[in-house]
């Protein structure tokens, strides 16, 4: 008993040490969403995500006292009171990113630009740095990561800058305020979030309570100053402390930089945005002086695409207004195994286990001992199920050996009574489809009923997959 007394005198005596006589006390956060618990646990009781929960140092004595300045401030307003007026935009000068924006920068904004350490983040906001620069606007980059020097190597690759472009290597949160608050820019960029720190918050750089301080900070600096902040987050496959899914409730637009980073594309994408449309997507390609705009993503992914082999159907994706048309490619064969192997690239792997179930039990087809392997071209993660019809259509003219017609589009979502529904936007899907070439498209036959049809388009209409697999067996 008094072993245990006097370790917890001690562990206080440390806690006192360490915050320079401070009172501080130990709280949990999760690294994911944020949540504070006063104890560890095993499972986040806000995300549910297991083993989440890491320790972290607070100071106890900072006290809540609320003024009579502060209790006046808090005085509600009729929501008739509230006036309106369009938000001001700043075009970017990159018609992709100003696409996903909703449009442009919009002043006193604060962006979330999250993605794996790599894949060309800073890349694409210094060209946008570049291009505001000379067309006149004050842009500030603070880099805590990379010095000076490296940014102005990175620059000439780039191109020229105009004499509004100003860098600042800091990592300290005070200074950085203090910088913004006296030169007053339009534009901030903070390059990374990770490694801004304050010394009165415990924890290194890139915990849960640095990152979250930080941001909160420039939250406050963007909506009083009316400055547009940009803030970079690192995401990694193990999950990073603190990482951009924390700030995603605090900013208010949030873009995601996808792509691998052995290929050539890059596709910015928007899953939050106050200010306009979400999901929407601007695709780019790395080059050797940056990235460069994919005005016509459709035929960027077509690119290749073989003709008369089975295996390879056409169809559609809407990402957010934009329709984008991808190759599926699918490769049945008998296994050599007792356990025939599935895989997934690309498409959601327990869809595809689900649409080989269909066509087994509603069209026959034994697949229970061949192996599957389905594809979508360009490295494109797609979820939507308007992608179905196509995923179904490759596989069959795999397993039959029979090659889908080269000018047809697939574009349909499958139920399990092996139906064909009807998708949104099929309008807009089938007129990129015929700006594209195509001739056929297959849709779902309750499409066809309002729809108006576009001249040197066959549209044919099925109600289940059956007929869908019949067109190709002729």
């Amino acid at each position: 008993m008094c072993g245990s007394l006097c370790h917890k005198q001690l562990r206080k005596g440390r806690r006192k040490d360490m915050a320079g006589n401070k009172k501080m006390k130990t709280v949990f956060f999760c690294k994911e969403c944020g949540q504070e618990s006063p104890k560890w646990m095993g499972q986040c009781p806000g995300c549910h995500a297991w083993n989440t929960m890491l320790e972290e140092l607070v100071d106890s004595s900072k006290g809540k006292k609320v003024t009579a300045d502060k209790r006046a401030a808090s005085e509600p307003l009729l929501l008739a009171e509230v006036s309106l007026s369009e938000e001001t935009r700043i075009k970017t000068g990159l018609e992709e990113l100003d696409r996903v924006l909703g449009g442009g920068i919009v002043a006193g904004s604060l962006t979330l630009v999250g993605g794996d350490p790599g894949i060309g983040k800073s890349t694409l906001l210094l060209q946008m740095c570049r291009l505001l620069a000379l067309a006149d606007h004050s842009v500030l980059y603070i880099s805590g990561e990379e010095s000076a020097r490296q940014i102005k190597m990175r620059a000439e690759r780039i191109g020229e800058f105009g004499k509004d472009m100003a860098l600042l290597c800091e990592t300290d949160l005070d200074a950085v305020e203090a910088v913004i608050r006296k030169s007053k820019p339009e534009i901030v960029i903070v390059d990374s979030i990770q490694t801004m720190y304050r010394d009165e918050i415990s924890g290194s750089p890139g915990s849960v309570s640095q990152v979250r301080e930080s941001t909160a900070a420039f939250l406050q600096i963007s909506k009083s100053m009316g400055i547009s902040i940009f803030i970079v987050g690192h995401v990694t496959k193990e999950g990073m402390v603190a990482g951009p899914r924390l700030l995603e409730h605090m900013v208010d637009t949030v873009l995601y930089f996808e792509g691998d980073r052995h290929a050539s594309y890059r596709i910015l994408r928007g899953v939050k945005n106050r200010f306009g449309s979400t999901n929407e997507i601007g695709v780019f390609e790395m080059q050797q002086e940056g990235l460069a705009e994919v005005k016509n993503p459709s035929a960027y992914m077509l690119s290749g695409r073989p003709e008369n082999a089975s295996g390879t159907v056409t169809t559609c994706s809407m990402e957010g207004t934009r329709p984008l048309l991808l190759e599926i490619q699918a490769l049945v064969c008998q296994t050599n195994f007792g356990i025939p192997r599935r895989q997934a690239s690309g498409a959601d792997y327990n869809r595809v286990n689900l649409l080989m179930a269909v066509l087994e039990k509603r069209l026959g087809v034994p697949l229970g001992n061949c192996d599957a392997y389905v594809n979508v071209a360009g490295g494109m993660k797609i979820v939507e199920p308007a992608v179905d019809l196509g995923i179904v259509m490759a596989i069959a003219s795999s397993y039959y050996n029979v090659p889908v017609e080269h000018d047809c589009v697939a574009i349909g979502e499958i139920g399990l009574s092996g139906e064909v529904r009807g998708v949104n936007m099929i309008e807009q899907r089938i007129a990129e489809a015929v700006k594209m070439g195509f001739t056929t498209c297959i849709v779902p036959k309750v499409c066809t009923e309002k729809l108006k049809k576009p001249k040197g388009c066959n549209v044919i209409g099925v109600d289940s997959v059956k007929d869908a697999i019949n067109l190709i067996r002729k």
